[in-house]
């Protein structure tokens, strides 16, 4: 590359989620190719942190407010003056064009988009989403390259901030790697995935209203009315208690278990029958990938973005409207009862590590 210094990732931190757990992969394959890479952090905390190999050094700029690293980050990049500067998130891609900015320094900015902004920016509610996409709509214009993970989020992003179509470059997430699979070997830690068990349907994700796994209770209760399955969430959130009340209400707590966060996801997804995204909104859902990956069946909501393009209008799993449990449990339903087709190896091709890593790589050399 024709620009010293490190090429650095921004994020807030690295706690569980799908755009941290991105970051940390792209961190590893180029780090691999024998770049020096700086995943700087707010706040140097998380569960994907051990992930993180020795040759990637971590940056902790040790605040506790993402806001709080405008002057953090903008020393940093003064004193290590890395060749790009690669942030993921909102919030996190505007702290990251204002230090470039402050810095005055030539070190261009690549914000990715994960999500779909139409629907993510007003969903924080208050001031914050109230002035998001305000914010975005004038400062992308300003980073050196935009990059969203799904062909559906670009659309998105363009009709939500006004930013030419031409200016935002698709890339698909970072989502299979060795060590990925290697997850999907190991025995799932759950007592309900014993021989002898009825079989078990799957959802993953923060337990948020962006996830609804209100509607997949509501479908599993209607599958459970009919046959023996159970249900495990994997994740942690704020809809935990009335997730939890509706379990109660509709009877289910003797076959629906919400165990929290897992770092093993993998063994859950190749260990159950039926996985299901129930997501009202996404980007690029890698738990999708993930599960298709795994070998396991899915089905999901037909929601923008993402699920539509992974699985091939429908091809490789189900498609049902947003928001419609009866709708739902109709095609979990059907899967359960159905013949698993092998999934064609060159669908997942696109969402390799290596795939992405080729594909930023020429991306940075652009910036």
């Amino acid at each position: 590359m024709s620009r010293t210094g490190p090429i650095a990732f921004f994020l807030p931190s690295v706690r569980g989620g799908g755009a941290q757990r991105v970051i940390v992969n792209l961190a590893q394959g180029i780090t691999e190719r024998g770049l020096p890479v700086d995943v700087v952090l707010a706040t140097a905390e998380g569960v994907f942190l051990d992930q993180l190999p020795p040759t990637v050094r971590v940056v902790d700029l040790r605040v506790r407010r993402l806001i709080r690293s405008i002057g953090p980050l903008t020393s940093y990049l003064r004193r290590e003056r890395p060749r790009v500067l690669v942030s993921s998130m909102s919030h996190a891609n505007l702290i990251a064009i204002w230090a470039a900015k402050f810095a005055r320094r030539s070190t261009p900015v690549m914000v990715t988009v994960h999500n779909t902004m139409s629907q993510s920016g007003p969903d924080q509610g208050g001031l914050a989403g109230g002035l998001t996409l305000p914010l975005l709509r004038t400062f992308y214009p300003r980073a050196a390259s935009v990059v969203a993970v799904s062909r559906g989020a670009a659309d998105d992003l363009t009709r939500t901030t006004g930013l030419p179509r031409e200016r935002v470059e698709v890339v698909y997430n970072p989502v299979i790697t060795p060590a990925m699979l290697a997850l999907a070997r190991q025995p799932p830690d759950h007592p309900w995935f014993e021989p002898g068990q009825p079989p078990v349907i799957l959802g993953v994700g923060r337990l948020t209203r962006q996830k609804d796994f209100l509607t997949l209770i509501r479908a599993f209760a209607e599958v459970r009315r009919h046959r023996s399955a159970r249900l495990i969430v994997l994740g942690e959130g704020e809809e935990r208690p009335r997730l939890e009340a509706l379990i109660g209400e509709l009877g289910l707590a003797a076959d629906v278990a919400l165990p929290g966060f897992r770092d093993n996801a993998m063994a859950f997804m190749a260990g159950s029958a039926l996985f299901v995204l129930s997501s009202a909104w996404e980007g690029l859902p890698t738990v999708l990938i993930e599960a298709l990956a795994a070998g396991t069946r899915v089905v999901s909501t037909d929601c923008p973005s993402g699920p539509r393009e992974i699985l091939q209008d429908g091809r490789l799993g189900a498609l049902v409207p947003v928001g419609d449990a009866s709708a739902l449990a109709r095609a979990m339903a059907d899967a359960l009862d159905g013949h698993a087709e092998p999934v064609p190896p060159d669908a997942l091709t696109p969402f390799t590590r290596d795939a992405a890593v080729d594909n930023y790589l020429r991306l940075i050399e652009k910036a």
